[in-house]
């Protein structure tokens, strides 16, 4: 896999929200979902975006190792970063030769139960010091609503992951109207709660936010939550309370 070409559409130097420490993280391109409230849509298109191989953006990546300390290192985002598996798998083995905490941030959409796949996660998994996975929704109908994308193989992944011990961040994006009711988010605790909860290192709700809105404008893409509102304190205070989040 020493030739794989990765698609990169940009990367942040300062990371300081996606995974422990101060990290490197690079935005794959590429991703099958359309999440409503997505602040990345320039991501989507599967083609674009500047190609790498893994030598060479380790190389570039590692110019900042400095900045990194005891607990930083390298994410991996997206888009969708598990559309390139192949080129995560050998930038993480090469990180990982350097001593560098390595992290993966993904919505899970590609993950399969097919052996075939499960060969190449399993690769992936000996490289990748922490996967930060997006739980979206529980119901699955309103996941597609949602996403345009079923949410099970998601879940496969999740328990896949606790299953193989490996530490995981989980967070959920909380939209007032969408994702913030107290059904579903009872159900997505009961969820964690049947996880190896020795791995399951922090659970994080995210605010929406309207940040990405212009992003959408830029692109003519119609933004499909226009009108919703950022929730409101109360409104946080109370899924972290349900969630056990931080």
């Amino acid at each position: 896999m020493e030739n794989v070409i990765g698609k990169v559409n940009s990367v942040e130097s300062f990371g300081s929200a996606d995974g422990p420490g101060i990290r490197y993280v690079v935005f794959l391109q590429g991703c099958k979902m359309r999440c409503k409230y997505c602040h990345n849509p320039e991501t989507w298109a599967l083609e674009g975006g500047e190609e790498y191989t893994a030598k060479d953006l380790l190389a570039k990546a590692m110019r900042y190792k400095n900045y990194w300390g005891k607990n930083g290192g390298i994410t991996v985002s997206g888009g969708e970063a598990l559309l390139q598996l192949d080129f995560v798998t050998e930038f993480f083995k090469l990180a990982k030769e350097k001593g560098v905490h390595t992290a993966l941030d993904t919505s899970g959409n590609p993950f399969s139960m097919e052996p075939e796949y499960l060969e190449k996660f399993d690769e992936l998994m000996k490289y990748t010091d922490l996967f930060i996975v997006d739980i979206k929704e529980m119901d699955e109908e309103k996941h597609l609503e949602l996403t345009a994308k079923p949410n099970n193989n998601i879940l496969d992944m999740i328990e896949y992951l606790s299953n193989h011990d490996k530490h995981m961040w989980i967070r959920h994006v909380l939209v007032p109207g969408l994702t913030d009711d107290e059904e579903g988010l009872i159900a997505l605790r009961k969820f964690l709660d049947g996880l190896n909860q020795d791995m399951v290192d922090r659970v994080q709700v995210l605010p929406y936010h309207t940040l990405g809105m212009i992003k959408w404008d830029n692109l003519g893409i119609p933004y499909a939550l226009e009108g919703v509102h950022v929730p409101s304190e109360e409104q946080i205070n109370r899924a972290r309370e349900i969630l056990k989040a931080i």
